[in-house]
């Protein structure tokens, strides 16, 4: 049976493992990326992960590596180029020809949160849509359209990078995004931003803190404003909402659709689905392996 080396980068953990061909995760682990070290340390550590898993499993069972990761990928290269400044000297790094050079592997690369919707079109919440919109809302907000199956990249691979979206006076990431939530509650109780997560945020409105269910109610809907500002331009049948606080919704989801029935013309509104991300923490991996298999069949 093929198996592909699966690895997800983030900002945080490097989460990696080995998927079969018939989409099972097999094994799946963990590591700190240490971003602060920069690009080739992350290099360094992409490298040692195929090298292990190679020094245990037959090399001839290895399809490929698949990748995703954070920053703007030319995903033909394989090659990131560009990168904010949380991960230093990351732009210019070539995971494709590093990894076929040094273990005759073949290797493909796409950014994450691409990665993230291509998961949930292929086996998650927006299987068999036409025009999909899939969001990741947590430090920041990235975004993904996927429209007949295939990832709208734009001329120069930045399309969706909707975080950077103007809405009122700022960007959609700094009205909506969870860090700006947490930073909002932090600020309103003159407490430290450090002291307080999303997890807390939530646990607290639903204990009728009244600061909290205010700042959440006010991000659904600035979420909801740029997700209708989205939709006016693409039209999705489903928007797909992930990342770590869309676990809450059962407590967000109505909450969102109201004030997306506000904003949204009824026309857009009345053809347009409101779901959650299935794939979750594998999300990465999963679209990454997908993504393999989508440019190597």
């Amino acid at each position: 049976m093929k198996k592909y080396i699966s690895i997800d980068i983030g900002g945080t953990a490097i989460k990696y493992g080995i998927i079969d061909e018939n989409s099972n995760i097999l094994e799946k682990n963990e590591i700190e990326t240490e971003a602060y070290k920069g690009g080739v340390n992350i290099l360094k550590k992409v490298l040692v992960i195929i090298k292990t898993y190679l020094e245990k499993i037959c090399k001839e069972e290895i399809e490929g590596v698949s990748i995703s990761t954070a920053g703007v990928v030319d995903t033909k290269k394989g090659e990131i180029y560009h990168a904010s400044e949380l991960i230093p000297n990351y732009t210019g790094i070539n995971f494709k020809q590093t990894i076929m050079d040094k273990f005759a592997l073949e290797c493909q690369v796409e950014n994450d949160v691409n990665c993230a919707g291509i998961a949930e079109y292929e086996s998650g919440a927006c299987m068999k849509s036409k025009i999909a919109l899939i969001l990741t809302i947590g430090t920041g907000i990235g975004g993904c359209a996927i429209i007949n199956g295939k990832v709208l990249h734009g001329v120069s691979g930045s399309a969706c990078e909707v975080g950077y979206m103007k809405v009122k006076d700022d960007t959609f990431e700094n009205y909506a995004s969870a860090k700006a939530l947490v930073e909002k509650v932090a600020k309103r109780k003159n407490e430290n931003p450090k002291d307080w997560d999303g997890k807390k945020v939530f646990e607290a409105a639903k204990n009728n803190d009244e600061i909290c269910i205010k700042a959440i109610d006010e991000m659904c809907d600035m979420l909801a404003l740029g997700i209708s500002n989205i939709c006016y331009v693409l039209n999705p049948d489903t928007v797909v909402l992930g990342g770590g606080i869309m676990a809450q919704e059962g407590y967000l989801k109505e909450r969102i659709n109201s004030s997306l029935s506000k904003h949204l013309g009824k026309q857009l509104y009345k053809h347009l689905s409101l779901k959650f991300a299935k794939h979750k923490n594998s999300a990465g991996m999963l679209g990454a392996y997908y993504n393999f298999k989508r440019i190597n069949q």
